[in-house]
């Protein structure tokens, strides 16, 4: 804590205000009748609250979406705040995009410059909300305005009338609406008075009634206080009944939902929020848990979830956020029991349903909403994919269905491929055709070699021969390595004259088959980039080897090779891998019969490199595994590489990788650990 002699009473205090009069009629309701209105904020309050805002071509995307799943009021953006938000509105009018039923909302400050170009941005829209709001809290009007509450109503109450003259001069259908920002830390009573103000200025009817909105800023009361504020409200604003009166719930308290809840028992109208409770700090109230609570009532809630996951990847893909997987309705495990009883009652109850003992009623013991409602099922927790599906829900197809466990970096590219397959197809993908794209992408290319044997010998590291077939011919190579992958690989690199690191590495038993069998990802990176193989053997050697010919084989395919090496120059760096710490030029000359002129131009032209590169190249590489993998100081590493001048040794690994080895232990140390964290 920072201030640790401050006692928590003193520092902390409540900053929320109760109203004048308190009720609580709202107490006496059970449960929601009927549905609010809703409003989704997700590409204004939820796009501001993103690391990377999205692009113009996801938000319309994501607008699209919003209309699909039934939303009448979206609120777009701030048109004033910069050229991105204007051009994002102007496209949606420009492209026909805004349906007849929907009403597009956008956030505009009291001063004429901003209000004019928000009008601006709003010409042609079939109707629209504009939606004013000031501070009126306690802490903004003596820490940042340092204005006292005559003169923050009058911010209030100029804007209103500012609004009013813009929009009688402007063609158009405009609803207005207003917020007394910070409502949740504002005097009641105060707050009131602002909105009756504001309500005077415009003068509501029947036919163009006005919305009234009370944030919970930043959340810092229990619901039933934001309830009592709402009700109080609700029963003093001026011309009520030609009055909308709006809840927008923050989250930083946890209980988004219930204050939004107890806001419609308490008088509220509409609801303003987003999917999946995206949104500053801790989030706006989900309005999807808000209308699958309602829907488990018996409620229509007038919004379409029925295909929960292809919403859930469209979101994530479009925001970069991630639910999770406890999220109520679209979280990964809410369907899935694993105890063992809670199992078997899911059973007796789905046995119970299917004899038609339930009549039309859902009620299946542990399960609240029927799955299939929001395109699931208890058994897989089937996910639909389509185009605009995200990584999360294809991984899970694999997983759910076939048993393949992803590592969290493959998952991208298996989510972009999938997606991609649909969107040519313009079609939803079935599990089976996921799988058989997974298939001929990551198990099955072998374009331009196998590996039809191994034979592997344990000595002071492991010894292997290792036959390598291509289209033209069939060699031994007899290589040593770390383990038995390191030699297949440096078996690789040497025929092929290649290079790359073996940045991921899993393995997994597959548990969907009759018969067990091993699971292997490898993911190899060349020049930055990824390429990845999946190994299904029935057994984890022969699984991790295919896994890595195929990520091999794509690199290949990649940079146009199809042959390997020439024999000789193939024995020649084989025999230096197998002899780094001690070879010389001298030596190579004996053991080939050439001469040092000729070997030295023979090894420059056929590798790339000279002899002393090759070396040193062999020498880096095992010290970087011994700075990974053991505890020898830096000094025995570089006598074992064939280094006694250890600050030579330095010399030479700070060129080739930018970090000395203490530093590259250090790193390599620290990233262990976040892989192990996570």
């Amino acid at each position: 804590m920072s201030d640790t002699k401050v006692k928590i009473s003193e520092k902390y205090q409540k900053s929320y205000f109760m109203p004048p009069e308190v009720t609580y009629d709202w107490v006496k309701k059970e449960s929601i009748e009927k549905a609010p209105i809703w409003c989704s904020v997700d590409l204004r309050d939820g796009n501001q609250a993103l690391i990377d805002p999205m692009s113009l071509e996801d938000k319309l995307e994501f607008f699209k979406m919003l209309v699909e799943i039934g939303f009448k009021e979206i609120e777009v953006g701030f048109p004033a705040s910069s050229d991105t938000e204007y051009n994002f509105i102007r496209a949606l009018i420009e492209k026909n995009m805004i349906p007849e039923d929907v009403t597009i909302q956008v956030l505009t400050q009291a001063r004429e410059h901003i209000i004019k170009k928000t009008f601006d941005a709003l010409k042609g829209a079939p109707h629209a909300i504009v939606h004013l709001y000031n501070s009126t809290s306690k802490e903004q009007r003596e820490q940042v305005f340092k204005k006292d509450k005559e003169a923050i109503k009058k911010i209030a109450v100029d804007g209103a009338k500012l609004l009013k003259k813009m929009a009688d001069e402007t063609e158009g259908n405009f609803t207005f609406e207003y917020s007394p920002e910070s409502f949740s830390q504002t005097e009641v009573d105060y707050a009131l008075e602002v909105c009756n103000a504001v309500i005077d200025v415009w003068e509501p009817t029947p036919d163009r009634k006005v919305i009234i909105n009370l944030p919970t800023t930043v959340q810092v009361a229990m619901s039933h206080v934001f309830a009592c504020q709402v009700e109080y409200c609700h029963k003093h604003l001026n011309n009520r009944e030609n009055v909308v009166l709006s809840v927008h719930p923050h989250n930083d308290r946890g209980s988004g939902i219930s204050d939004a809840e107890f806001g419609v028992l308490a008088g509220a109208d509409r609801v303003e929020g987003t999917l999946f409770g995206n949104g500053e700090r801790t989030g706006n109230v989900d309005i999807v848990t808000l209308a699958l609570n309602m829907m488990t009532h018996g409620v229509e809630s007038g919004l379409d979830f029925s295909h929960i996951n292809a919403i859930r990847g469209a979101y994530e893909g479009f925001t970069g956020m991630k639910v999770h997987e406890r999220a109520p309705y679209a979280g990964d495990l809410v369907f899935t029991a694993f105890s063992g009883s809670h199992q078997d009652a899911i059973s007796k109850g789905m046995t119970y349903r299917r004899e038609g003992k339930s009549k039309n009623r859902w009620d299946i013991p542990y399960l609240p909403i029927d799955p299939a409602d929001v395109g699931r099922e208890y058994e897989s927790d089937v996910i639909r994919i389509n185009s605009v599906s995200g990584k999360g829900g294809v991984a899970f197809v694999l997983k759910q269905h076939f048993g393949f466990a992803l590592p969290q970096k493959m998952k991208e590219e298996v989510g972009y491929l999938i997606k991609g397959v649909s969107d040519r197809r313009h079609q939803e993908l079935s599990p089976k055709e996921i799988y058989s794209i997974f298939e001929e992408t990551y198990l099955k290319p072998r374009d331009v070699f196998d590996i039809p044997s191994v034979v592997f010998t344990q000595e002071k590291n492991i010894k292997g021969d290792i036959k390598i077939k291509t289209a033209t011919e069939e060699r031994l190579l007899q290589t040593a390595g770390n383990g038995r992958l390191d030699a297949v690989s440096n078996a690789i690199k040497i025929f092929f004259g290649i290079n790359y690191e073996i940045a991921v590495y899993e393995e997994h038993a597959l548990t969907k088959t009759s018969a067990s069998k091993a699971v292997t990802y490898v993911g190899i990176v060349h020049d930055g980039k990824f390429y990845w193989g999946v190994g299904l053997e029935d057994d984890i050697i022969k699984s991790s080897i295919a896994a890595l010919v195929v990520s091999v084989n794509k690199l290949l395919k990649d940079g146009h090779i199809t042959e390997g090496r020439e024999e000789r120059i193939v024995d020649i760096i084989s025999y230096i891998q197998k002899n780094y710490s001690t070879v010389t030029l001298e030596i190579l000359t004996d053991e080939f019969k050439l001469s040092k002129p000729y070997l030295s131009k023979y090894i420059k032209e056929k590798a790339g490199m000279t002899f002393q590169e090759v070396v040193k190249e062999e020498r880096m590489k095992k010290a970087r595994t011994l700075l990974r993998e053991t505890t020898d100081t830096v000094e025995a590493i570089s006598a074992i590489v064939g280094y006694e001048n250890v600050e030579h040794f330095n010399r030479l690994f700070k060129k080739s990788y930018g970090v000395t080895p203490i530093q590259y232990r250090r790193t390599s140390a620290e990233e262990l650990k976040r892989e192990a964290s996570k």
